[in-house]
């Protein structure tokens, strides 16, 4: 295949590793291994997952539900909450396979009682310390509230709770993402321990991937719901959640100028391409993406201290050393890791699939 435009490259051997990885790890604990397919959002990388065994995935809406449902996905669960507006999309997908909503208040509840035509499962939503939306997981009794109303509806089935420390994306090292992770466990402990004297029966579940990369310790968690590590990228390499060599994406750009007197690169790759994330150097400067050299089969480590130091619609500028500024020429292309996989492959829209053998490299493209 012959790259004419911004490119997003997928080593398949890695992005293998990564979710072989993680399914061990789900086994060992004996846990429910429920991963979340927003990150790649692809029917052909879902089969990866599924010829290791995997049967349950959790999505981020209810459009990608029906996508995964139509490539014979039958257990899904929707991590994201009630939109009202999409009740009869719900009501189909229920009618065709087991589906669990998210829910975090009676509207909701009371909206699904009186509208759903078949039977879903709820999970409700419980803020553990990200503070972005669910109940206080101390507001022990709201919680037992909601889940009676649940209770008391036709179509619906009380099955667990659902937690995502999302503040891990933003700790700087391994310690800080282990603390987060240990002190919603305490918490959800709490919780459980006040269900259980209710007799509520309940699932568990947590789902960052830092956490989910790092720790060993998942008492009273059910089941786990990571999603970014089948792909990682530098913001996940930064808080120590995985290494370089785990990021299996990297955008291909076309080098379209350079500019002597500044040492700086311009590339045909920008916000539109790689969105606008960014992480800080030790410096203080901001890393929207690092380059790696193109290779027949992959791509290289990190160059060293040369990064995307800006991006624009279409445009991006790359900070190059010395040597890697020389030996680069206009019409060249080369690879940039993404700081926010998640992002990257939502605006790209398909990847181009590299299967690592070095005696034959074959390109597919996956459209999402």
């Amino acid at each position: 295949m012959k790259l004419k435009k911004p490119t997003l490259l997928l080593d398949k051997q890695k992005c293998l590793e990564n979710i072989r990885r993680m399914k061990f790890k789900a086994d060992r604990h004996k846990l429910i291994f429920r991963p979340h397919f927003k990150t790649h959002q692809s029917a052909g990388v879902g089969e990866w997952f599924r010829e290791v065994g995997v049967d349950k995935i959790t999505v981020s809406s209810v459009g990608m539900a029906s996508y995964f449902s139509a490539k014979a996905w039958k257990d899904i669960t929707i991590a994201f909450p009630l939109n009202m507006a999409e009740i009869d999309d719900i009501n189909q997908l229920a009618s065709e396979i087991s589906l669990n909503i998210l829910v975090e208040n009676e509207a909701a509840v009371s909206f699904l009682s009186g509208n759903l035509h078949s039977a879903v499962g709820v999970f409700i939503k419980i803020d553990a310390g990200y503070h972005r939306t669910g109940i206080a997981v101390d507001d022990h009794l709201a919680i037992l509230e909601l889940i009676r109303k649940i209770e008391k509806s036709a179509h619906l089935t009380f099955k667990g709770f659902i937690v995502h420390n999302g503040h891990t994306y933003h700790a700087s090292a391994r310690d800080e993402i282990l603390t987060i992770h240990n002190q919603s466990l305490e918490k959800l402990s709490h919780l459980r321990h006040f269900m259980l004297q209710k007799r509520v029966d309940a699932i568990y579940s947590v789902g960052d991937t830092p956490s989910m990369s790092l720790s060993e310790n998942f008492e009273n968690i059910d089941e786990i719901r990571p999603g970014n590590f089948v792909f990682y990228d530098l913001m996940q390499q930064k808080s120590g959640a995985c290494q370089f060599s785990d990021i299996a994406l990297a955008l291909a750009c076309p080098v379209v100028a350079k500019h002597n007197s500044r040492n700086e690169i311009v590339i045909y790759g920008g916000a539109v391409h790689l969105s606008k994330d960014f992480i800080q150097d030790k410096n203080g400067h901001k890393i929207f993406g690092l380059v790696v050299e193109l290779l027949p089969t992959g791509w290289g480590t990190p160059v060293d201290d040369t990064f995307v130091k800006s991006l624009s619609q279409e445009h991006g500028i790359i900070k190059a050393s010395d040597h890697f500024f020389k030996q680069t020429k206009i019409g060249d292309f080369i690879g940039i890791l993404p700081v926010h996989s998640c992002l990257t492959v939502h605006a790209m829209g398909e990847f181009v699939v590299l299967e690592n053998n070095p005696e034959k490299t074959e390109l597919k493209l996956c459209c999402m």
